[in-house]
């Protein structure tokens, strides 16, 4: 049924767009489908606001509407770029798009977190432009028709975004959407936290059941969890591996960044103040996996630019200096949290820009844009 879909929705972008060079074809259909999802803002926007002057943000406002319908947009671009790189028959041997590899594939929950943190990007991008808007233009309305035009820029603009980063979808992009969605998220749940003391404790505290911000706080670190294991399996598919000890370092380094993934995701999992000694040992795991990782690299991956793993080796001399900090009263816990939390996923994105090169480029057997 899938496959039928991705077929039905090949064709009708295919008999709108005519004929465009190959390069083309995916920045075409983006524009359709900005051009679509323009009207169906201006259209559903436009009898809602109807004999209404809106707001700019706050409750029932023009940017409210925007986030929650970019949000949809952009999950509904997102699922629509994948069908477009679906192929019509599956070979496992097959480089099927920029994210896959052969005898691999996303599965349904890589596809369901990575659509998610595209729809929170969406939701809390809108909201902080809406605010900013609010605070530029104070006390200015919103009249109807001018309201639905600028919320069918906005659904066009996210949708536009968000279809183009699902066709193009590779473990660089995809660490960047991590990188994004990550700050967002964090800001957005720090903003919200009904303790403004919060940072007194811990990071963590943003986790606590009695905290307002905890469910969006623990929900993005599961879905951050999420990402990390998808990003592992693919980042280290194209690094060498001739022999046996190639291999084996190959099987370290990626069953080590999915670990660190799985453990990111149990610490939004099992909150400080309901499961401490889990929730400390799932975070404290994680930098030790991190760990591990940086300083056998040298070992694991052979090749790996001597540059690249000095700066690994600084992260982690900075990490231990920071808990040495720590545990002489200098820095408190949410510090060194904030420090480290950067320098890993920093760590992570430039690992990705580096395994690339080292591997040797895998030939992608179909043009994509012949098959769109």
């Amino acid at each position: 049924m899938m496959r039928d879909i991705a077929d039905r929705v090949r064709q009708v972008l295919a008999q709108v767009r005519g004929p465009v060079p190959p390069a083309g074809v995916f920045e075409a259909s983006a524009l359709i489908i900005g051009a679509l999802f323009f009207v169906v803002g201006f259209v559903i926007g436009l009898p809602v606001f109807w004999g209404h002057e809106m707001s700019i943000s706050g409750s029932g406002s023009i940017g409210n509407f925007a986030a929650y319908g970019g949000a949809a947009t952009a999950a509904a671009a997102f699922v629509v770029g994948r069908l477009i790189v679906r192929p019509e028959h599956v070979d496992p041997d097959v480089v099927r798009d920029g994210f896959s590899v052969p005898g691999d594939r996303l599965r349904w929950y890589d596809l369901t977190a990575i659509a998610f943190a595209h729809a929170a990007i969406a939701y809390l991008g809108w909201l902080g432009i809406a605010k900013l808007l609010e605070q530029s233009f104070t006390d200015a309305p919103v009249f109807p028709f001018p309201g639905a035009v600028l919320v069918g820029v906005a659904f066009a603009l996210t949708a536009y975004v968000a279809f183009l980063s699902s066709v193009a979808l590779t473990p660089t992009t995809l660490s960047l959407v991590l990188a994004v969605f990550l700050v967002i998220a964090a800001f957005a749940s720090m903003l919200a936290s009904s303790d403004p003391h919060w940072w007194r404790d811990n990071l963590s505290a943003l986790g606590m059941s009695t905290n307002n911000a905890s469910v969006a706080f623990n929900i993005t670190l599961i879905i951050a969890g999420i990402m990390v294991t998808t990003i592992s399996r693919y980042a280290t598919a194209g690094l060498p591996a001739t022999d046996r000890a190639d291999r084996r370092g190959r099987l370290i380094v990626r069953g080590g960044l999915i670990l660190i993934g799985i453990f990111l995701a149990c610490v939004g999992v099992f909150p400080v103040d309901e499961f401490f000694a889990v929730h400390n040992t799932v975070a404290t795991g994680m930098t030790v996996a991190f760990a591990v990782i940086v300083v056998g690299l040298p070992w694991f991956v052979h090749g790996i630019p001597r540059t690249f793993v000095a700066l690994g080796w600084i992260y982690v001399l900075v990490i231990v200096l920071l808990a040495v900090f720590f545990a002489t009263g200098y820095y408190n816990l949410t510090a060194v949290e904030l420090i480290a939390a950067v320098l890993i996923f920093s760590w992570i994105i430039v690992f990705l820009r580096t395994a690339g090169p080292i591997g040797a480029p895998q030939p992608r057997a179909n043009a994509l844009p012949a098959e769109v």
